[in-house]
């Protein structure tokens, strides 16, 4: 299942419970629609888009937004990332997008055991909602899908770079986020997979969690590692993007010879490729996840099913060195691409 891009804070969810008026211009439902979901066309829809809170990640979303609303023709798409990391919080900013009139949503949540109900709420006053970048711990996605980074084949991937790069052996840290959350585990797994590959010529000699709070935390942790155990270090992989950054940094002013492959896009981390003191690093998807999540609330507004209600659909991960750093954002959008007709083809049920 795919997962959230990198550690978010906060607390359980509360039920959302929302006062849904009549929606003016709408059409009667079909009698065969169990779901609750009222009919609308595109000038009726106001898309949501909603992360946990303020992220470099979710930067993307807001050009995505204003690119949605104008190439599908919709009423609104609005981004608010005011939730600060608390899902009580975040719980209290869609009701009242609900109460602006927002009905459809795509979110992040913050607490991934605990955001099936909020779902669950949503779909219950007919509002089509997607997780986004995220989907909810455990086995059942109560959105009617997910369209997310597969952490674990990212990480897997970054891993299998960094072994690349320090030359099929010595010592590798991974930097990550929260160590409690369920994505992080997966990521520690991917890594784990990639190490074990090598049958012993690498050595995860750390992993160090919850370093993906703020930039400042982040390079702490990375300069008190590296006063340690700098000159035992061959390789650092980072699966959060606060350490990526600060990895980056880092290493570059330490000048240690160490292999650094990092996550996202940041600026930092794209010089670093550029002038060879950053490996690589591994990029997701966020701009896909915004426009194609848009296009299928659309499309579920407008009266499509999904054909697997729930579905988990994969938004893509991309390994990025001095090879392809001038050329990666045609791939992202080809696999941007690739999603909006795989909803077309496979995930969507429409007429």
């Amino acid at each position: 299942m795919t997962r959230r891009p990198f550690v978010r804070l906060g607390a359980a969810a509360t039920l959302l419970v929302f006062a849904v008026g009549a929606t003016a211009g709408c059409t009667r439902k079909s009698e065969n629609d169990t779901s609750g979901a009222t009919t609308r066309t595109a000038d009726q829809v106001k898309i949501a888009l909603v992360p946990g809170g303020a992220h470099p990640y979710f930067q993307p979303w807001k050009t995505a937004a204003a690119q949605a609303r104008s190439e599908l023709k919709l009423a609104d798409v609005t981004f608010n990332e005011t939730s600060g990391w608390d899902q009580t919080k975040q719980n209290d900013v869609v009701r009242s997008l609900a109460a602006q009139g927002y009905n459809a949503f795509g979110i992040f949540g913050v607490s991934p055991e605990n955001i099936n109900a909020s779902f669950e709420d949503l779909k219950r006053q007919g509002f089509p909602v997607a997780s986004l970048a995220s989907c909810p711990a455990g086995d059942v996605n109560k959105a009617d899908f997910c369209l997310s980074t597969d952490v674990e084949l990212a990480a897997y991937k970054a891993a299998q770079a960094a072994v690349q790069a320090m030359g099929g052996q010595g010592n590798l840290v991974h930097l990550t986020g929260n160590k409690v959350d369920s994505n992080t585990q997966r990521r520690i797994a991917g890594v784990q997979k990639a190490v074990d590959e090598t049958g012993g010529k690498v050595k995860l000699l750390q992993t160090v969690t919850d370093v993906d709070k703020d930039l400042q935390s982040a390079q702490k942790a990375v300069a008190d590692l590296l006063a340690a155990k700098g000159t035992q270090i061959q390789g650092i992989v980072n699966t959060a993007y606060n350490p990526a950054v600060a990895a980056a940094e880092g290493v570059k002013q330490a000048k240690l010879p160490i292999k650094v492959i990092a996550i996202d896009d940041d600026q930092t981390i794209l010089a670093g490729i550029r002038d060879g003191s950053v490996a690589g690093t591994v990029l997701q998807n966020p701009v896909g996840q915004a426009t194609v999540g848009a296009y299928a609330l659309l499309k579920l507004s407008e009266g499509c099913t999904m054909s697997q209600p729930g579905v988990v659909v994969d938004s893509g991960s991309f390994v990025v060195t001095t090879a392809n750093v001038a050329s990666y954002e045609a791939d992202r959008s080809a696999k941007t691409d690739e999603l909006r007709k795989a909803f077309d083809s496979q995930y969507l049920r429409c007429g």
